[in-house]
């Protein structure tokens, strides 16, 4: 016998909620998430649970602590309200670039929010794009962990940005592996680029691996924050004669400058999904495009529901 499914939300995304719900044909799950005077959060579930295999759908971006704390509370709410099993979506997690001490006397804090959520009561987590795939070892539960990647392809395609005249370039060493899978989908060549991280939120680029003269190039990476690198490394890509420059980027947190770096950049555009939300101003710039894991998201949630398999969404 199959048990019945309900997906909770916290403050941080409802509209993504909304629109998992409507691609699964499910009604949102009733809780009351709210914030006494003195900024303690509480959280109220309004409808039974006990034995129901439940989602709770929270991406901990900013306010990052305070939405953390919500899915933590929730989490708690569920458990002693005797659910069959809870699992919590987090489309972005927070803290995941503090995957490894940098420097002596510095904290792992992915690692201590991984624990939280163990501690608080989650059966299994899901999350897109995490910064470092090492973060799934972070946790004592079972991780599913999911790309945007389908979804950008399928623009990328639409855009006709495939075969021997796009290029895809990873913005560091690190996001090798990630832009070889998007090369190898789209046909096309691979490049990266030699950055340099003098301190926090700076990048210095220093040289490019690959040609990418008269081609169309497509910059890959997990996260878009100030927007310092990929600014930067457009800037150096179209010095080496590039015909354009997008960018895609599955997590848009677009903090400080960073709209004011894309709109004067060398860059075409910028693909962010909706693994956060994003606010008026960055729907209205004319440089970036926001596109929907809704889709993905709902059937990694009826695939773990009915006990099928999720890798095959990447198949």
């Amino acid at each position: 016998m199959i048990k019945a499914l309900s997906i909770f939300s916290g403050n941080a995304n409802r509209e993504l909620v909304e629109a998992i719900c409507r691609h699964i044909e499910v009604r949102p799950g009733a809780a009351e998430v709210s914030t006494f005077s003195d900024g303690e959060i509480f959280v109220e579930i309004r409808e039974n649970v006990r034995g129901v295999n439940c989602f709770v759908v929270q991406p901990t971006c900013a306010p990052v602590n305070n939405n953390l704390m919500e899915l933590l509370i929730m989490i708690d709410a569920l458990k002693r309200a005797s659910a069959g099993s809870i699992i919590a979506i987090i489309p972005y997690f927070g803290y995941a670039r503090q995957d490894r001490k940098v420097k002596p006397r510095t904290p792992i804090s992915s690692k201590l929010v991984a624990d939280l959520i163990t501690a608080a009561g989650a059966d299994r987590v899901v999350s897109v794009d995490l910064h470092a795939g090492q973060i799934q070892g972070f946790f004592d539960i079972p991780v599913d962990h999911l790309y945007a990647m389908p979804v950008m392809i399928e623009y990328l395609r639409s855009r006709g940005l495939t075969g021997p005249d796009s290029i895809v370039i990873s913005p560091d060493a690190g996001g090798v592996e990630r832009a070889r899978a998007y090369s190898k989908r789209l046909e096309s060549t691979l490049a990266i680029i030699d950055k340099r991280r003098p301190a926090p939120n700076i990048s210095e680029v220093m040289n490019i691996i690959g040609e990418v003269r008269g081609k169309h190039a497509v910059i890959v990476d997990d996260i878009v924050d100030t927007a310092g690198t990929i600014t930067e490394a457009a800037r150096a890509i179209l010095e080496q004669g590039a015909r354009s420059v997008l960018a895609c980027c599955t997590h848009g947190v677009l903090s400080g400058p960073a709209l004011r770096r894309i709109e004067e950049s060398g860059l075409s555009e910028v693909v962010v999904t909706d693994t956060i939300p994003q606010a008026a101003a960055v729907r209205a710039c004319s440089k970036i495009k926001v596109l929907s894991v809704a889709r993905l998201l709902g059937e990694a949630i009826k695939r773990i529901h009915h006990g099928d398999s999720i890798s095959n969404l990447f198949i």
